[in-house]
């Protein structure tokens, strides 16, 4: 069964200011080496998914950027082995995408041209693996017409997401975008499943679907809110449970592993998460490789031995061609090519790529974006009144530092 993918990635991100005020929320990098987008991409791949449309739009030169260095397949070898971004055209109509629905409707040349057994429309704006395989195993079993991912949620969470009701089958008779009083799923009272935003669908109900849902007066264009919910009693909708799925090499306690990075504070604790000697989120299972974009840097080095000047990196995540020079990094993850000077503290943060810490500078609680230059003898994280004034903080006391232009220094 070939399954044609189109990866949503145009989102602004808004709630992830200032780090994606420069790029689209999927570009975001995330664990010291990768971007969000890399989870999808990477959960496609590993699953034998090999033809994949990326929809970008919101400030996506960095994201289109990095498909081209980590992304490139095929060669004109296989020409159904791609990943190709797919820039708003406005082929249809005089707007950009209006909406999930209307971004797949825009494209659906691309649907044509390729002719697929099955459609999958993913989100790349959440960290998790899945293998996708299973899921699509699961939809041809029900011989379903649409099949959405979803995973148990604690129903006091329940307004925070699209929530679908369904039968003892899985079978969906109902789907509620963020509802106020939400109902248990089959079996487990105080719990619901939510959407994750992941479908598959048959090709042809797909495309009905969406030429309908273009003429409709009031729609969204939106999957959740419009175009499913439109689906259910007309044809199979079946609810896909994600506690299901399994990936070779992981233990139990990685099971369904899913995090929403939707919020700064998500995002710095979903990094947090890499940290432990046994991480909910396995980056080292070989069996499913977390790929990203390659650059030819050194290894990480830790230089200095003497009291009160020794290069260490405890309970840390610590990219390639770093340098901790004579200071002291905990409970971090650092991106590529940051340098840590002697004397300094870093704790509890998320330093990204070519950031520098000078001497003596001691970090708190921090995410500080790309380039960055933090002066000899600077404070971040311990007076958050000071801090306030020059940078971003989280309503948690989670200081965030913009992204700085490139071989340049910021001044606080």
């Amino acid at each position: 069964m070939r399954t044609l993918t189109f990866v949503m990635a145009g989102g602004q991100g808004t709630r992830l200011y200032p780090l994606t005020r420069d790029r689209a929320k999927p570009a975001v990098p995330f664990g010291g080496k990768y971007r969000i987008i890399d989870f999808v991409l990477s959960n496609l791949v590993n699953s034998g998914i090999y033809s994949i449309y990326v929809l970008v739009q919101w400030r996506s030169q960095s994201l289109i950027e990095h498909l081209k260095d980590g992304w490139q397949m095929g060669g004109g070898i296989l020409p159904s082995h791609f990943v190709t971004p797919v820039p708003a055209q406005m082929r249809i109509g005089e707007s950009w995408y209006q909406g999930t629905a209307d971004a797949i409707f825009q494209n659906l040349n691309l649907l044509e041209d390729n002719k697929p057994d099955l459609v999958a429309v993913f989100g790349a704006d959440h960290i998790y693996r899945m293998d996708i395989a299973q899921m699509i195993e699961f939809h041809t079993e029900r011989k379903a017409a649409v099949t959405v991912a979803t995973l148990p949620v604690p129903i006091e969470e329940a307004s925070e997401f699209g929530i679908v009701d369904v039968d003892s089958g899985l079978r969906i008779h109902r789907f509620d975008e963020k509802p106020r009083e939400p109902r248990s799923m089959p079996g487990a009272p105080g719990r619901c499943l939510a959407s994750m935003g992941n479908y598959l669908f048959d090709p042809e109900i797909l495309v009905k679907a969406l030429v309908e849902d273009s003429t409709k007066p009031g729609s969204h264009h939106d999957f959740g809110k419009d175009l499913i919910p439109d689906l259910i009693g007309k044809v199979p909708v079946y609810a896909y449970n994600f506690m299901t799925n399994r990936i070779r090499g992981d233990s139990e306690m990685n099971t369904a592993y899913w995090r929403d990075v939707g919020t700064l504070d998500a995002y710095f604790e979903a990094n947090m998460d890499l940290r432990d000697a046994r991480p909910h989120l396995n980056l080292y299972n070989t069996y499913w490789p977390l790929r990203t974009a390659y650059y030819d840097q050194p290894p990480a080095k830790f230089v200095f031995n003497e009291d009160g000047r020794r290069g260490q990196a405890l309970h840390s995540v610590v990219s390639e061609g770093c340098i901790v020079s004579g200071g002291m990094v905990r409970n971090s993850v650092l991106g590529r090519s940051v340098f840590v000077h002697s004397y300094s503290q870093v704790d509890d943060s998320v330093l990204m790529d070519y950031v520098e810490v000078g001497r003596h500078a001691r970090i708190r609680r921090a995410i500080i974006d790309k380039n960055v230059y933090i002066p000899e003898g600077e404070t971040i994280g311990y007076d958050l009144e000071r801090d306030r004034k020059r940078f971003f903080v989280t309503d948690s006391g989670l200081v965030v530092i913009p992204k700085a232009p490139k071989r340049e220094r910021i001044a606080f």
